[in-house]
């Protein structure tokens, strides 16, 4: 029977707003909560400030400021530091698999044969209460040996050789609603964060397997140095030596590609290197230039990786990285198997290994994938350029020189297809509707869709209505009339896709009509909907 939380022993100022089973209550122990609670009152005033100057950079560039790399950091780019040195665990991680938390798939990636797993409590999943301390139950139980599940007549368990951990707490604009510390939501960031490292930071140490962290979403290397200061009391909270934790930063920010070298510096004692997290980075340049008249991006399936402000951001991070001694880990592609149909299935696995190949010889260290079934295939792509070697720090490229125009160079503007709308619009709806279902990675038309594939889908919508380039290929101009009638088609073709199971699928529709087509632009389509869970 789940308890209440005044049935919980909380530190003082600390509030519960929601059940607690006695399988709950093993996450939620007073000692960890009042390490939450600590963690929010020390940092809590930085983190509003950061937010706070979030959004007055926003309005900048909504009044045409455009980025640059920043004066008074120069010493910092020019100098010649390095990160501390990376833990043996780290040395090799050519394929890193990622997800959310759930049993099933915490195993089967644990087990795929990855070098590293990046669970996640962000992007590929919707933070609803069940879903964040089930998933600390799950890591707890398979840091310690002790996970499996039982479904239908399938039993999952771990293997001896499983991947390394690493894990991904929220953002810092996400909030947990559901812990207060003196009357005020805590970070869902250092709540994900503070819960994981004290139930397992000496545990994993112990195993030399980390504690290891991604950190998604910043935009500047103020948001970095604020990391750096949580991992530096929460180590000395929790009883670790100082430089333990290790963490990753994603740039996936257009802002934070103007601060690499800045960003590494800040978590130098405490860095893994950097991401390319492709997708949330394609979103962060629409709803960065919204409103530049002359920005607008073609159908979402057009820009890849070989776009030129894509091809500059991958090779100035890889650049930036090695000169570092820091990793260069590659993005994810989408595209994952496609059991039923030999023939695209053929392309999608000939387009996941075009990517990793060029990720590979391009320098980088290792790529992501979304999908166990393509572990093999992407590991092939890095050891064929490594051989033995765990990676290719070595691989300085000098030769790359990237000025702000090329990251600013944002090609191609076309086509613009009618189909390419559709496909926005459904894939908004859908993704949305399994969201507000409680999941937050959902395969949809052979790709694996997150949080950030649903973000470009709304945004480029909005972007194309109120754009005089958001013009389809046939000439008609993308009006808000023109996008309501698309979304009552694509919601029938989603919901007959779906099934008579499918409540939560009208409201979707309706959020994604109201994002797409009203004047304000919400910043993450995530910050609304969690109201909503």
């Amino acid at each position: 029977m789940a308890a209440t939380s005044t049935d919980l022993k909380l530190p003082a100022g600390v509030e519960i707003k929601a059940s607690v089973s006695p399988a709950f209550a093993q996450i939620l122990t007073p000692q960890a909560l009042a390490l939450v609670a600590k963690l929010h009152r020390t940092f809590q005033p930085r983190r509003s400030e950061l937010l706070s100057a979030r959004a007055e950079r926003a309005k900048r560039l909504d009044a045409g400021e455009r980025p640059d790399f920043l004066e008074q950091t120069r010493s910092v780019r020019e100098g010649d530091w390095k990160i501390a040195p990376i833990p043996p665990a780290l040395h090799c991680r050519r394929v890193e698999i990622t997800g959310p938390v759930d049993a099933k798939m915490v195993i089967n990636a644990f087990n795929s044969g990855a070098d590293s797993y990046m669970t996640d409590f962000e992007d590929s999943n919707s933070p609803g209460w069940d879903n964040q301390i089930q998933g600390q139950l799950n890591l707890k139980a398979a840091i310690s040996r002790e996970l499996s599940l039982e479904s239908g007549a399938k039993r999952y368990r771990l293997n001896d050789k499983i991947a390394t951990l690493q894990v991904r707490p929220r953002g810092w604009h996400l909030d947990e609603k559901h812990m207060l510390v003196d009357g005020e939501r805590v970070s869902g960031g250092l709540f994900d964060f503070g819960l994981f490292l004290f139930h397992n930071g000496k545990e994993l140490v112990s195993r030399g397997a980390g504690p290891f962290f991604y950190l998604p979403k910043l935009e500047s290397h103020l948001e970095a140095r604020l990391w750096n200061d949580v991992f530096v009391l929460a180590q000395k909270e929790v009883g670790l030596p100082q430089g333990t934790i290790k963490a990753t930063v994603l740039i996936e920010t257009i802002l934070a590609a103007f601060e690499m070298d800045e960003i590494l510096y800040e978590l130098r004692e405490h860095s893994a290197g950097l991401n390319a997290g492709r997708w949330d980075y394609i979103f962060s340049c629409i709803k960065k230039f919204k409103l530049d008249r002359n920005f607008c991006l073609a159908d979402r399936a057009r820009v890849t990786m070989t776009a030129p402000f894509m091809r500059a951001y991958a090779l100035l991070l890889l650049k930036t990285c090695h000169r570092r001694n820091a990793p260069a880990i590659g993005g994810m592609s989408a595209l994952i198997p496609i059991k039923n149909d030999p023939a695209k299935n053929e392309i999608a696995m000939q387009g996941i290994i075009g990517d990793k190949r060029r990720d590979a010889t391009d320098g980088y260290d290792g790529g992501w994938v979304a999908h166990p079934g393509l572990v093999d295939a992407a590991m092939k792509e890095f050891v064929e350029v490594l051989g033995e070697r765990p990676n290719q720090v070595d691989k300085q490229r000098e030769d790359v020189q990237v000025a702000a125009k090329d990251l600013l160079d944002f090609q191609p503007e076309k086509p613009i297809t009618e189909a390419g709308l559709r496909m926005n619009i459904n894939v908004g709806i859908h993704y949305l509707g399994a969201w507000l279902a409680g999941n937050g990675c959902v395969p949809i038309h052979n790709l694996m869709e997150d949080a950030a594939t649903a973000e470009i889908s709304r945004s480029q919508v909005w972007q194309w209505i109120r754009s005089p380039k958001g013009v389809l290929d046939d000439g008609r101009k993308v009006t808000p009339e023109l996008v309501r009638a698309y979304i009552t088609e694509e919601l029938a073709k989603v919901k007959q896709l779906i099934g008579p199971k499918s409540p939560t699928y009208d409201r979707a529709a309706q959020i994604f009509e109201k994002m797409s087509t009203q004047d304000e632009f919400a910043e993450f389509l995530t910050l609304p909907l969690y109201e909503e869970i």
